[in-house]
């Protein structure tokens, strides 16, 4: 079922780039609508009791260990979910604008997004290290051509400056993914499977070196601070499409590895670390915030945002308690909603108006209600109000965060001010008050940029009075790593 799951877009990608033109579009999104259903599929036999599930094994390089293993647990699923999902409104987001002038047609956005759905479902779904390693360096390939390919001028600076980034956090990573190898190897068989390197017992000064070398590949890709300098140029320069895939699919690669590998097989190391963890993830979510706030281009400020976001994220994972991490994977997914939606919405705002600059908007609320709605809530859900998904998991990280150390909570809690004031007074200045002199009234959504957007919407408010299908997932894997790491579960399931 995985290996269909991942070759359906692949396949698509290649048939998408052969196809006729006129024909390319539809090709990509039926390719994008099989996945949706194969994604569905597998989540139907998933037993959400917890464990490692839909799992297959196959012998790839025997001399090496290395196999073609893949499975899914509640985290998995979720990413899985996720990314099926998100995939085909992004296609069905950059129908004309991938057409737009100077940009490489929409038949090359197409394929791309495809690749990238591949490869992506391939990183949340394997459980051999080195294939991990494998399709983690791959994504980078559809990445770079999707940012350097489509978007704003100065795209390709951008596209290389986010290559440079990821290339030097994988080529950290790969040095720890040897010395995962060496240490099995010393231990009798060799191998990358995670059962099995999960079973080593490790010595901390080992666990620490290795510990470095994926946390270090692992912040740069979320990002965190000070590795994240690749962000905010790229969500500037990139299409609102391409940005969504990056720092909503992508992106999540970051706190997914830091669960499974740095907690899951270095579970000593993780604790080790803790304090310097906890104090960057502070500092990326109050300087996410407090840089956002100065930002005059739409698409950059939505950037910078995540940045306080996976602080959030990073945060819940490394106070180890079982209500930080379940706000944790919680949010990863509430986040890769909310942020969605506002880049989307951000996209058809910029469409019209010609501009992402901040000051050259003004009263758009007047002849365009239904988009400054959108818009509006997708700025309250960033910024955690009640009744929206992303204040649970919010709510659940301070909690955590509190029970750490007081000083640490009091800090997060800043946050959700400044989140406050950024989203709302992006919304102030964009939206409301007049509309500036010579410019063309905006004009509102249409019916299929409401029909686009309107899941989004309906998953922010659904999830929020009603999380309980995500945590019953959640729940079994924040305690099966928690219980590997050696921490005991307060007060059982959140």
């Amino acid at each position: 079922m995985l290996t269909v799951l991942i070759l359906l877009p692949l396949v698509g990608a290649v048939v998408t780039a052969f196809v006729p033109g006129a024909l390319a579009r539809l090709v990509g999104l039926g390719f994008a609508a099989a996945t949706l259903v194969a994604g569905i599929a597998a989540a139907t036999q998933y037993d959400a009791g917890g464990g490692m599930q839909l799992t297959e094994t196959h012998t790839w390089i025997e001399a090496l260990g290395v196999h073609y293993a893949l499975g899914v647990d509640g985290l998995g699923l979720l990413m899985v979910l996720l990314t099926v999902v998100l995939v085909p409104i992004v296609l069905l987001a950059g129908w004309r604008e991938s057409e737009a002038e100077g940009n490489g047609g929409a038949k090359a956005f197409f394929a791309w997004t495809l690749a990238l759905e591949a490869m992506s479902l391939a990183v949340f779904t394997a459980t051999d290290v080195l294939l991990f390693y494998v399709v983690f360096e791959a994504t980078l390939i559809p990445a770079y051509f999707l940012i350097g390919g489509f978007g704003r001028a100065g795209r390709g600076r951008a596209a290389t400056k986010f290559l440079i980034y990821q290339l030097a956090g994988g080529l950290v990573m790969l040095a720890s993914v040897i010395g995962l190898y060496v240490v099995s190897a010393n231990s009798g068989t060799p191998s990358f499977l995670l059962s099995d390197l999960a079973a080593l017992d490790i010595d901390p000064i080992t666990q620490r070196w290795l510990f470095a070398g994926f946390f270090i590949a692992f912040a740069i890709k979320a990002p965190m601070f000070p590795v994240h300098t690749w962000l905010a140029d790229t969500t500037e320069k990139a299409t609102p499409g391409t940005s969504v895939l990056l720092v909503c699919i992508l992106d999540k690669i970051g706190t997914f590895g830091m669960l499974r590998f740095c907690l899951g097989l270095l579970p000593d190391a993780s604790q080790w670390a803790t304090p310097v963890v906890v104090v960057l993830a502070l500092v990326s979510i109050i300087y996410g915030a407090l840089v956002a706030i100065g930002q005059d281009d739409v698409l950059r400020l939505i950037g910078l945002t995540s940045l306080s976001h996976f602080g959030f994220i990073v945060l819940g994972i490394f106070v180890f308690s079982s209500t930080g991490g379940t706000g944790a994977i919680l949010y990863m997914v509430n986040h890769g909603i909310a942020t969605a939606l506002m880049f989307l919405v951000a996209g058809f705002l910029i469409q019209r108006t010609g501009t992402a600059s901040i000051r050259a908007m003004g009263g758009v609320e007047k002849t365009a209600p239904v988009l400054a709605g959108f818009f509006l809530v997708a700025g309250l859900a960033a910024c955690g109000l009640p009744g929206l998904s992303p204040f649970v998991s919010e709510l659940m990280v301070i909690i955590a965060a509190f029970e750490h150390h007081w000083l640490v909570g009091s800090v997060a809690v800043l946050a959700i001010v400044l989140a406050a004031f950024y989203a709302l007074w992006m919304y102030q200045r964009t939206m409301t008050g007049p509309a500036l002199t010579g410019v063309a009234p905006v004009v509102d959504l249409d019916r299929r940029e409401v029909g686009i957007v309107a899941p989004l919407l309906l998953a922010l408010v659904l999830f929020g009075f009603y999380p309980m299908p995500l945590l019953d997932v959640i729940n079994p894997v924040v305690h099966d790593t928690l219980a590997g790491v050696g921490v005991a579960q307060e007060g059982g399931h959140q």
